[in-house]
Parts: C-alpha cells; sequence; structure tokens
C-alpha cells in the first residue's frame, strides 16, 4: 500500500511542478467530455420533447381524418378561382367503424363547421368543429376556465362554444370571453369554457395533427349537423371554396397501447374495402409516430455522440504527445531512478499514474462544465430564442448514463494513450539515459 502511495505521491508532484503544462494537457479531455454531455443532452431533450408531443395526441388512440382529395378542386375562370367538392368520411362510414370496435373505450365523430369566426371587427378562419364530451379525455384537453361541452348542450343541441387559448386571446384581447358572443358565420353562440393551451401548437408537432389545436373552437355535434349543415363555405384572397364533409375526424381509443397497431390495421381494412386506395381519407397513429421518433432519435444521438468523441479522440492524442515530450525531457530522471533500482514495472507506472490523474481530473472538470452548460442551455436557451422570436424548441435532458460514459471513456482514453509513452521510457537504457544531457 505505501509502494502505491508513494507512486501516487511521486506522479502528482511531478504535475505539480509543471501546473501549467498539465492543464493545457487536460485541456483536450475537458472540453471533450463536456461537448459528449451537452450534445447528448441537446439529442435527450429534443427526443423527450417531441416523445411528450406525440404522447399529447393520445398514444391509445388512432385519429382518421376527411382529406381533400387533389382531383376534386375544380378551379374556375377568371379573376376568382371557385373550388367545390364532396368528399371524406360519411355517417355510414362511422358506424361500421364504431360496429367493428366494440372493445374500444372510445369512437367519436368530430364535425367541421362554418368558414369564419367574428367578434366586432376582428374575424379569423373558422377552425370549428362539432364535438362530443368524450374527446376532452380522449384528446388529452384540458378546460382552463368555464366548462366544456355537456351531453345536455348536445341534447338541446345548444348554441354554445368552447374556444382555444388562441381564440381567447384573439377575438377577447381586453374582456372576459366567458359568458360573452362570438359569431360563426352568421349564427352567434355564447362562450362556455376555454381550453387551457395545448403544447401541440405550431412547428413540428402541429404537422402531424394538421392544425394548431389552440386555434379550436368546439361546439355541440348536434349544432354543428342540425345548424351549420354539411357544407362549409370559405373565401380568402380572392379564392371561393365549398366542401361538403359529413365527418371531418374519427377518434378511435384503443384499449391498450399493444392493440393500438391490431386496430389501426383493422380499421384500415375497413376503410380501403369501402373506398378503394382511400383518396380522401387519412389516418394518424400516435403511437407509430412516437416508434419512429424513438428510432430517429437514437439515430441522431449516436451521430452526436459520435462526433463529439472525436473531441475526446484529439484529447487522448494530445496527452500522448505532451507525455512522449516528457519522457525526452525526462530521460536523465529516469536513468537515475533505474539506477537507484528502479525496475522497468516502476517507470511505466509512474507515467501511467500521470496520464490517468490528467484523464480522471480533466473527465471530473468535464463532467461539471458539461452538466453546468446544459443546465445553462436549457434554461436560456427557450428564453433567448423567445425574446429573438425564434421558433426554435431548445430543450436539454442530462441522462445519468451520459455522464458515467464520457467519464469512463475519458479515463480509459487517458490511459490508452498512456501505455506508448510509460513504454518508451521503460525501454531506455540506464547507462544511455545517464549520459542524456
Amino acid at each position: 500500500m505505501s509502494f502505491w502511495l508513494a507512486m501516487i505521491r511521486l506522479g502528482l508532484s511531478n504535475l505539480w511542478l509543471h501546473r501549467l503544462r498539465s492543464m493545457l494537457t487536460a485541456l483536450g479531455i475537458i472540453l471533450g467530455v463536456a461537448a459528449v454531455i451537452i450534445m447528448v443532452s441537446i439529442g435527450e431533450g429534443s427526443k423527450r420533447q417531441a416523445l411528450e408531443r406525440i404522447e399529447r395526441l393520445g398514444a391509445k388512440n388512432i385519429i382518421i381524418r376527411s382529406q381533400r382529395p387533389p382531383e376534386s378542386a375544380q378551379m374556375g375562370g377568371g379573376r376568382q378561382q371557385s373550388r367545390s367538392s364532396r368528399y371524406g368520411l360519411t355517417w355510414a362510414d362511422f358506424e361500421v367503424l364504431k360496429a367493428a370496435f366494440p372493445d374500444a373505450e372510445a369512437c367519436i365523430a368530430l364535425k367541421e363547421a362554418g368558414g369564419q369566426i367574428l367578434k366586432d371587427n376582428r374575424r379569423q378562419t373558422s377552425q370549428t368543429y362539432g364535438v362530443t364530451p368524450d374527446l376532452l379525455t380522449v384528446a388529452n384537453l384540458r378546460v382552463a376556465r368555464g366548462r366544456y361541452i355537456t351531453q345536455g348542450d348536445i341534447d338541446d343541441s345548444a348554441m354554445v362554444c368552447v374556444i382555444g387559448s388562441e381564440v381567447a386571446r384573439t377575438m377577447f384581447p381586453f374582456e372576459d370571453p366567458l359568458d360573452n358572443t362570438l359569431r360563426i358565420d352568421d349564427k352567434t353562440l355564447r362562450v362556455v369554457g376555454v381550453l387551457k393551451p395545448v403544447g401541440l401548437a405550431g412547428g413540428a408537432a402541429a404537422t402531424l395533427v394538421g392544425r394548431d389545436f389552440n386555434l379550436d373552437t368546439h361546439i355541440p355535434l348536434s349544432t354543428a349537423r342540425m345548424v351549420f349543415g354539411d357544407r362549409v363555405f370559405r373565401r380568402t384572397s380572392g379564392n371561393f371554396s365549398a366542401s361538403e364533409v359529413q365527418i371531418s375526424e374519427v377518434y378511435i381509443m384503443a384499449p391498450s397501447r399493444e392493440s393500438v397497431t391490431i386496430y389501426a390495421e383493422l380499421a384500415d381494412r375497413i376503410l380501403e374495402s369501402r373506398r378503394p386506395g382511400k383518396p380522401d381519407v387519412g389516418m394518424i397513429v400516435p403511437v407509430q409516430l412516437l416508434e419512429e421518433a424513438k428510432r430517429s432519435a437514437l439515430t441522431w444521438q449516436i451521430v452526436l455522440s459520435f462526433i463529439a468523441g472525436i473531441s475526446l479522440l484529439v484529447g487522448g492524442i494530445g496527452i500522448m504527445n505532451i507525455m512522449l515530450a516528457n519522457v525526452t525531457e525526462r530521460t536523465r530522471e529516469i536513468g537515475i531512478r533505474r539506477a537507484l533500482g528502479a525496475t522497468r514495472k516502476h517507470i511505466v507506472l509512474q507515467f501511467l499514474i500521470e496520464t490517468s490523474v490528467l484523464s480522471i481530473a480533466g473527465g471530473l472538470i468535464g463532467v461539471g462544465l458539461g452538466v453546468g452548460l446544459s443546465l445553462l442551455l436549457g434554461y436560456f436557451g427557450p428564453r433567448a430564442a423567445e425574446a429573438m422570436r425564434v421558433n426554435v424548441d431548445l430543450a436539454t435532458s442530462t441522462p445519468m448514463w451520459s455522464v458515467i460514459l464520457a467519464f469512463c471513456v475519458a479515463a480509459a482514453t487517458g490511459l490508452i494513450f498512456g501505455i506508448y509513452p510509460a513504454m518508451q521510457a521503460a525501454k531506455k537504457d540506464p547507462i544511455v539515459a545517464l549520459r542524456h544531457d
């Protein structure tokens, strides 16, 4: 034990004599470890953020959506362009789907209604859907104020609505939306609830579902059918479009995540048999998006870790170069130690201890630097993006395995790249070493 303590003390004293050189030697390891941790943290944070967004769609949900087929657009002449088409899911399709999944936790339909939302002189393109109370649970929605659509509203075909957070902000910037009114086309409805902001707003997540949920306005399904009908008219920038769609979306909630794929395949076969080619129907299966996102995130993590690992390699090469120069500089010291009885094993151990101390100390400093910068980046990154009004989601999450892996690789790097200089030092002839100036 005293032998090892003496060797460690000797190695530390040699490093302390050349403090600046030792720090510069360890700098490659420090930056390499920090780079690995930061890269993995950014990749892990982005992965978790993407997975959370997809999870909010409902990991057990299957979303079947009516979509305008390419051939349905009929362009008119002159300055205005008009499009009129009938497409999408029908109530007959819905009944067949509902009967095919008797064990489903829920099977609900959504119906689009209205072309514009208006309040005083403010207006925006309508994103209004007739819904049932089950949508609140199926789509993981939360009510911030007021209440949601009830079965009583549906039974009475009530002229009430629940609005998304962005609709509340734009249509009621200076007043309380609750118990206030807004118009959808020429129909006046009373606001009975406001939804909490949904994390799927904007960006790639909104692309997954095809719209920003925060712009939704929900009305009773019976109101959408009886008051607004199947036809929706829209006029934007000189373009006029009229579409006739009975059902906009169908949500099927499977009893378990494991059964989602089976349900999705069965739904696909049903739709294929009723409308070959399914030109006017699309399907979104969040759990499949979830698995795809995991695979994509894993690939990016491997690539980012490989790039950051190059920094560790450079750091190891730096340690080897410095230690080789150190061997030449300390040739006479090696000769004196050999003359006093030190074996080749002792010389190898001395140099390995020095390189190990450099790599371990550099690894520890790099871990602290990497974790600290990751936390700062995760805290200030989103705020900086928001201040600059840049639509960038910058989230970090530092998994423990990345810290352990980076430190172990750093320690191993110092040991591996220190072996060659140590062997070169041990091979020196004692007599030749003593004669060295």
